[in-house]
C-alpha cells in the first residue's frame, strides 16, 4: 500500500520551491515530440493520434516518489488501454547531470539502458521514453519535478495536469477522474493540481565541484591483524557496513572495484559505510595504496598485517571462503544481510542495500518497494 505524502526531495539543488512554475496551460495543444523508447523505437505524438485520450507522465528511475508510482502508472495503462486511452511515460532527467549521490534511492541511473533495466525488473508495459539528451520536451511542458501527468483529449488539448493521485489509499484519483470525464464527454472538474516530488535533474550539472572535493580527500591504508578483523566482523559502526576482500593480483577484484566505489558514493549519504580489505602481502603495501589512490578510495582501507591469509580470514569469520573477491553486507547488529563470492553482481547488491537501509521519513514504504523486487 502506497503511503507517500507529497514532499519535495532535496536530492540535488535547492530552489524548486517558491512561485508556482509555469506549466503547459490548460487548453494548450500537446507539444510535438519524437523520443527514443525502451523498446528500441522512436515514439512521436502522431503515433497516438487514434487514442481517445492521451496521458503523458513525466517520471524517472532515481526518484523514490516515482518508484512508488510505477504500479499506479501501470494500473492506469492496464485499466484504460482497452478504452482507447494511451499512457506514455517520459524520463526528463539528464543522465550527464546525475551525480552518484543523486542515486541514493535507486539501483540504476537515468540512461536509456538504465530505463530498460528498470522496466524489465518491474514489468512496466507502457512506453517509457528518454528526454534526457536535451530535455527539450520537458521544457515545452514546463516540467520541473516528477512524477507529473498531463491528460489530453482526442483533439490533443490539455484538460488536466498535476498529480496522478494524492498517494493515499481511498484518496483522490485526479488523473483517472479527468480521463473518465473525457471518455464520458464531460468537462473535467479539477483541471490542475500542485505537483511536489523530485526535482528534474537538469543540465548543466554541478558535478565538477563534487568530483574535485572527493579527489582532494586522503587515501590511506591501515594494517589489520586478527584483532582488527574480529572487530570488523562485529560491525561496531552502528550502520550498515559493506566489506570487500580483494587483492591487486586478482583480475575480478580490479574489474568490480569501480562499481563498489560507485555503490558507496550512492548510499553513503544515507549512512552506508564501506571498508575494503586487501589480502595482499604486507610488503605489497605500496602497490595496494597506488591502486586505491587511482580509484580515489577515500573510505576505510585495510591490508592484512601478515602473510597468513587463511588465518586472518578465519579471524574475520571461520566460515569465510578463501578465494577473493568476496563481498559481504552487515547489518548494524552484525547479521549478514548479503554476501557474494566471486565477481560482484552489482545491481543485486544495490537492491539488497536498498531493501535494508532504514526508511527515510519523507518516503515511507520505500524500503518495502525494494523488498518486493519485480512484483507487479
Amino acid at each position: 500500500m502506497l503511503r507517500w505524502l507529497p514532499v519535495v526531495l532535496a536530492l540535488a539543488v535547492a530552489g524548486c520551491r517558491g512561485s508556482e512554475p509555469s506549466h503547459l496551460a490548460i487548453g494548450a495543444h500537446a507539444p510535438e515530440f519524437s523520443l527514443p523508447g525502451i523498446d528500441g523505437k522512436s515514439h512521436a505524438l502522431r503515433d497516438y493520434a487514434d487514442s481517445r485520450a492521451l496521458a503523458i507522465v513525466f517520471t524517472g528511475n532515481s526518484c523514490p516518489v516515482s518508484q512508488q508510482y510505477e504500479a499506479r502508472i501501470r494500473k492506469l495503462h492496464e485499466d484504460y488501454r482497452d478504452k482507447g486511452v494511451s499512457v506514455v511515460a517520459i524520463n526528463p532527467n539528464a543522465p550527464a547531470a546525475m551525480q552518484l549521490a543523486d542515486l541514493g534511492y535507486s539501483d540504476v541511473g537515468e540512461t536509456l539502458d538504465d530505463m530498460k533495466a528498470r522496466a524489465a525488473d518491474r514489468q512496466l508495459p507502457y512506453p517509457y521514453l528518454s528526454d534526457g539528451q536535451d530535455q527539450a520536451v520537458a521544457k515545452k511542458f514546463g516540467v520541473v519535478s516528477v512524477p507529473h501527468v498531463f491528460v489530453f483529449d482526442q483533439a490533443r488539448t490539455l484538460r488536466y495536469e498535476g498529480l496522478i493521485d494524492d498517494g493515499k489509499q481511498g484518496g483522490s484519483a485526479d488523473a483517472r477522474n479527468a480521463i473518465d470525464a473525457l471518455l464520458a464527454g464531460k468537462a473535467v472538474a479539477t483541471e490542475r493540481t500542485r505537483v511536489e516530488g523530485c526535482p528534474v535533474k537538469a543540465l548543466p550539472a554541478a558535478a565538477a565541484a563534487q568530483a574535485a572535493a572527493d579527489g582532494n580527500a586522503a587515501v590511506t591504508v591501515e594494517m589489520a591483524g586478527a584483532d582488527e578483523l574480529k572487530k570488523l566482523r562485529q560491525n561496531g559502526t552502528g550502520k550498515f557496513l559493506l566489506i570487500n576482500f580483494w587483492a591487486t593480483w586478482c583480475a575480478p577484484c580490479a574489474s568490480e572495484f569501480p562499481d563498489l566505489e560507485a555503490t558507496w558514493q550512492m548510499y553513503r549519504p544515507r549512512g552506508l559505510e564501506f571498508v575494503a580489505v586487501s589480502v595482499n602481502d604486507p610488503e605489497e603495501k605500496p602497490g595496494v595504496l597506488e591502486f586505491l589512490k587511482t580509484h580515489k578510495a577515500t573510505h576505510r582501507n585495510l591490508l592484512f598485517a601478515t602473510a597468513d591469509v587463511y588465518g586472518l580470514q578465519a579471524a574475520f569469520d571461520p566460515k569465510m571462503p578463501a578465494p577473493v573477491p568476496f563481498t559481504i553486507l552487515l547489518a548494524p547488529n552484525g547479521d549478514v544481510v548479503y554476501q557474494e563470492l566471486g565477481e560482484l553482481t552489482v545491481r543485486k547488491l544495490r537492491r539488497a542495500i536498498l531493501a535494508n537501509l532504514p526508511d527515510d521519513p519523507k518516503f515511507p514504504g520505500h524500503r518495502a518497494y525494494w523488498s518486493t523486487e519485480g512484483e507487479p
